[in-house]
């Protein structure tokens, strides 16, 4: 198995700083609020030839009924059972608090190793301060500063020291796998969705909207289907936007569109498709991803002999002109009709890897253009000789013609409808271009 090591702590002390420090990126949301992470976030570490997994988690508060502070004690309490290695991580500029006291008591049950970290030891006054916290009765105690890295390396020495040859290899890969990302409004069930699909709290999941903030990865490796999945934030209009968290949280959502290689788009049923939801979809649509769209709290609606029917009709009237696309009924809290989802999002990436040999699509497409021939344009009869698929990432053809600049978009859409026709390219954006013979 590969080795393990979470970051665990009372609110505000700088986990997600040296998280963030650690996988040499901004991966997690940092802000002088308490509380700003939540769920479990995921990396991997590279330190002298040694590779590991790291669990950033959000601050454990004790005997509070605070509904992000109760998920956020289960999330850590995971954290703890899953990793090899714990950093517990405090504050210099601080001091000792209960809460420390508490997650200290928390960590002596545990028979892991655990590095006690004091953090922010910025100068010479705060190293004589810090000395108070080996009091805590701990043996690996460590004095650094997240935000300018210093002790950093003898922290990372003494974890990669735990490390085996056979761990070190074992670290969790996934740039090879197919990336689904759950994309959406506030509150449509996104989080809720996730879980349901891993089988376990992988995520918080509460009615008031904005609670995931950081972009969860989550690598799925059952009933014979490997993929990563994706979890975002809720983008919401800018207008509402409230505060830095939420636009940074929003900004990392968009950038998870980049990096998925198809999107779920999730709905909520009693609320239809809104104006946001759309922009959503079309924002996707514009970054050649590939979409699914997935009717959540379906269980809530009621129903009619041609319900769903009718329902998938005035959705695609919506989204139209890119109307070719997957869209399923599920509800993410009964479980039901969720892989079938995940089975149409394999299907979409599949369509999207589709490469078509240059001979058979030039037999295809000829043979469309002869039946319905460009209109003439000024006098001049436009003639398309031959036609290619791009090797560009996002699916894309160019048609080579006498007179590329005068073809309308009317003709663009019959080639782009005899191309979804004759080759299965259902849920992909596909773009055409012309160009000069």
């Amino acid at each position: 198995m590969s080795f393990t090591v979470a970051i665990v702590g009372r609110p505000n002390v700088g986990k997600s700083t040296f998280f963030n420090r650690m996988l040499e990126t901004r991966k997690a949301i940092v802000d002088d609020e308490s509380g700003v992470t939540r769920d479990r976030q995921y990396g991997v570490a590279d330190w002298c030839g040694k590779n590991f997994n790291v669990i950033d988690t959000g601050g454990f508060v004790p005997d509070t009924a605070d509904v992000f502070e109760t998920e956020i004690r289960k999330q850590v309490r995971i954290a703890i059972d899953e990793a090899d290695a714990l950093i517990f991580m405090t504050d210099a500029a601080t001091g000792i608090t209960d809460l420390d006291d508490s997650m200290a008591d928390l960590l002596r049950r545990t028979t892991k190793p655990v590095f006690l970290v004091v953090n922010k030891v910025d100068n010479g006054d705060r190293l004589l301060e810090a000395t108070e916290f080996y009091s805590l009765g701990f043996d690996r105690v460590f004095f650094i500063s997240s935000m300018s890295g210093s002790g950093t390396g003898e922290l990372l020495d003494a974890i990669t020291e735990l490390i085996s040859e056979d761990q070190s290899g074992e670290v969790l890969r996934t740039d090879a796998l197919p990336k689904f990302a759950i994309i959406g409004q506030p509150n449509v069930g996104k989080s809720s969705l996730l879980n349901a699909l891993v089988g376990q709290e992988r995520t918080i999941v509460s009615d008031i909207a904005g609670t995931t903030r950081d972009t969860i990865h989550t690598h799925y490796n059952m009933f014979q289907k490997e993929f990563v999945l994706i979890d975002t934030a809720g983008i919401r209009k800018k207008s509402k936007e409230k505060d830095d968290l939420e636009f940074y949280s929003i900004i990392r959502a968009i950038k998870a569109m980049d990096e998925a290689d198809v999107c779920m788009l999730v709905l909520d049923a009693e609320k239809g498709i809104t104006a946001q939801d759309i922009s959503i979809y079309s924002l996707a649509a514009r970054k050649g991803k590939g979409l699914v769209v997935l009717v959540n709290k379906w269980d809530l609606v009621e129903k009619e002999t041609n319900t769903a029917r009718d329902y998938e009709k005035m959705l695609k009237q919506r989204l139209a002109p890119f109307n070719d696309i997957p869209i399923i009924f599920i509800s993410a809290k009964d479980k039901t009709r969720i892989f079938k989802g995940i089975e149409k999002a394999l299907e979409v990436y599949e369509n999207r890897q589709r490469k078509i040999p240059t001979s058979e699509l030039n037999e295809v497409m000829l043979k469309a253009i002869e039946s319905y021939h460009a209109p003439v344009v000024r006098g001049h009869s436009i003639k398309i000789k031959y036609v290619t698929q791009l090797p560009t990432q996002v699916t894309a053809f160019a048609f080579f013609c006498n007179f590329p600049d005068d073809i309308k978009m009317p003709y663009r859409n019959y080639l782009e409808n005899q191309l979804r026709t004759h080759f299965n390219f259902s849920g992909v954006p596909v773009r055409i271009f012309f160009r000069k013979k």
